[in-house]
């Protein structure tokens, strides 16, 4: 029997590293195939079958048999990430409540697209991004948003709405420069708010036709910012978008598809623990502010691609409101929570304890954000590809018709097509993040036990390295459930324990055992680095520092007999080759 909720969820929720539920799984999806043959025939029984006979084209369907079975068999020599083997990449076992969704859903298959392609589809839409809305601190029944095929596309759903709202005011500041000749301060106007929006608005009798003339959004960009220019007194260089060090590389993908230039994505440097710096955030918003760049918006990281940090999320919301409240500056503020976001499950349950104080209060900051990433597919357990993204409200949600969204914005179209950056969308991932609601739950008591004792595992399989092999050196702090960590002798030159831990990530992937993943912190991380060297007296010769990267959240590390057994073979394993390493090393000098 489970001796823990995390282990109880475990072997009630997910299929079992060995297929422990095969039995009850086979049921389920007969169940679910049986239901919609029986939907099928039912729908309209005057309905002529056209198909021919079941027995019918015996060689073709012997084919596509065959070929099933070859399709099978290669998926075999697949990377199995549904083991606790596998700690190699944000990739784990699927939940049933997910696959079972998924399936159901895919078996219907409902287009997103329009409420009359998907009549089920997009109410469970609708719902699903409810729960999500009231995980991560919003009001579900203000919160606006949609799923999507992954983070990458919700972070660009972020820029589209920051850039709606942004080209709004400044367009308006352009109207009022243009047509009384007072030179346009273009921080200001492109920061303004909706309130003085809407004063200008009424004083001068405007209306969307109007403002169409003056937007580089629905005009002609270059023309537009020539203008802005002119009215400025000074050319106009385009907004700057800020984001850590640490952000993922769909932010430089954004500022291209958007044509910001990567010119427009400026780095936030990163403190000595590897978090967003919020006196250089601060830093950042003035030297805009000084060149007339208005901020497109600022992001905040929970849970970082590589470590998995937790950005200090409640102090850049505190210093970005004093800007609104002090300054009159409004700047979009998005929170990238693809990894972090379901961590927002632990809140306000026993599970807490697994988490930072600081990193508690920084989760709870993230319903603060004007929209939020958040990837299903990830710690959520649903299958690929699901991500989604939300907004606080509706007026944020807004884009693409220009009809001044501070007013009782109608819907555009029939469904969500309109304002969607994909145009079809399944409703698989949906009704996957769905079912997992209704079922585990996005609570402490549920998905939250689940992943509050990953971060539990992470910690344990750090103390049990430790112990095994003292040159491991393990990069501090850890937020969540990844760990990173390096070979290092006290004392040893950065570059030696570079090529040494480099030469162990080699044999971890050239094992068939065990799964981890390598990743090296650049230049950004220059003050983590410093800090990690000082651990163990490390002489800083080279300027990046390579470390073996281990993602503990597969749901059966819940399990004890699994770190038992796991946990001192991979210690094993560390400490065989980190010694024929050296002695490679030793032998090469």
């Amino acid at each position: 029997m489970p001796d823990s909720p995390a282990a109880e969820i475990a072997s009630t929720y997910f299929p079992g590293a060995r297929g422990e539920n095969e039995r009850w799984i086979r049921s389920e999806m007969l169940g679910l195939l049986d239901h919609w043959f029986d939907w099928r025939r039912s729908l309209f029984p005057d309905d002529v079958a056209v198909l021919p006979d079941a027995g019918a084209a015996p060689e073709a369907r012997g084919a596509l048999s065959a070929r099933l079975g070859e399709l099978a068999q290669a998926l075999t020599a697949e990377t199995p990430t549904h083991t606790p083997r596998y700690i190699g990449h944000m990739k784990a076992e699927i939940s049933l409540p997910a696959l079972f969704g998924w399936l159901a859903a895919m078996l219907h298959n409902p287009n997103n697209t329009s409420q009359e392609a998907s009549r089920v589809g997009s109410v469970i839409e609708t719902e699903a991004v409810a729960m999500l809305a009231s995980m991560l601190g919003y009001d579900p029944a203000e919160a606006q948003g949609h799923f999507t095929s992954g983070g990458t596309v919700a972070n660009f759903e972020a820029v589209w709405r920051a850039r709606y709202r942004l080209d709004h005011w400044l367009s308006l500041g352009l109207y009022v420069a243009e047509t009384t000749g007072e030179p346009l301060d273009v921080f200001a106007a492109a920061h303004m708010g909706w309130d003085r929006f809407r004063e200008l608005w009424e004083r001068h009798g405007l209306t969307d036709a109007t403002l169409r003339r003056y937007s580089a959004a629905v005009g002609n960009p270059a023309a537009i910012w020539a203008r802005i220019g002119r009215a400025a007194g000074r050319d106009y260089l385009g907004p700057v978008l800020l984001a850590p060090g640490t952000k993922h590389y769909s932010w430089l993908k954004a500022a291209n598809v958007f044509g910001l230039g990567e010119d427009s994505l400026w780095s936030v440097a990163l403190d000595a623990e590897g978090r967003l710096d919020v006196e250089d955030l601060d830093r950042l918003i003035r030297e805009a502010r000084a060149q007339g760049r208005p901020v497109l918006m600022a992001v905040s990281v929970a849970g970082t691609t590589e470590t998995s940090e937790i950005d200090p999320i409640d102090a850049v919301h505190d210093r970005l409101e004093a800007w609104e409240r002090d300054g009159r500056v409004h700047i979009w503020r998005h929170v990238d929570a693809a990894y972090g976001g379901f961590l927002c499950s632990i809140l306000g349950g026993p599970g807490e304890t697994a988490l930072s104080p600081a990193s508690a209060a920084a989760l709870r900051a993230i319903g603060r954000a004007d929209s939020i990433t958040i990837d299903p597919h990830k710690l959520g357990y649903v299958p690929y590809a699901c991500g989604a993204f939300l907004t606080r409200d509706r007026a944020r949600y807004a884009v693409s018709a220009f009809d001044a969204p501070y007013l009782d914005r109608p819907e555009l179209g029939d469904g969500k097509w309109a304002s969607t950056l994909e145009g079809s969308r399944s409703a698989a991932g949906a009704a996957a993040t769905w079912l997992t609601g209704r079922t585990l739950g996005f609570g402490p008591a549920g998905l939250g036990a689940l992943l509050a004792e990953t971060v539990r595992t992470a910690r344990a399989f750090r103390g049990a390295i430790a112990a095994a092999v003292p040159e491991v050196r393990f990069l501090e702090p850890v937020d969540a459930n990844i760990v990173c960590f390096s070979l290092a002798r006290a004392g040893e030159a950065l570059s030696s324990s570079n090529a040494r831990t480099a030469a162990l990530f080699d044999a971890i992937h050239a094992s068939v055992e065990l799964s981890a993943s390598r990743t090296t912190l650049g230049a950004g991380y220059a003050r983590l680095i410093d800090r990690h060297l000082a651990g163990y007296d490390g002489v800083k010769d080279a300027d990046g520092l390579v470390l073996v990267r281990c993602v503990f959240m597969n749901p059966y590390w819940a399990d004890p007999a699994n770190r038992s057994l796991l946990f001192p073979q991979i210690a094993d394993f560390i400490r065989r080759h980190a010694t024929a390493a050296a002695s490679t090393l030793r032998g090469a000098a």
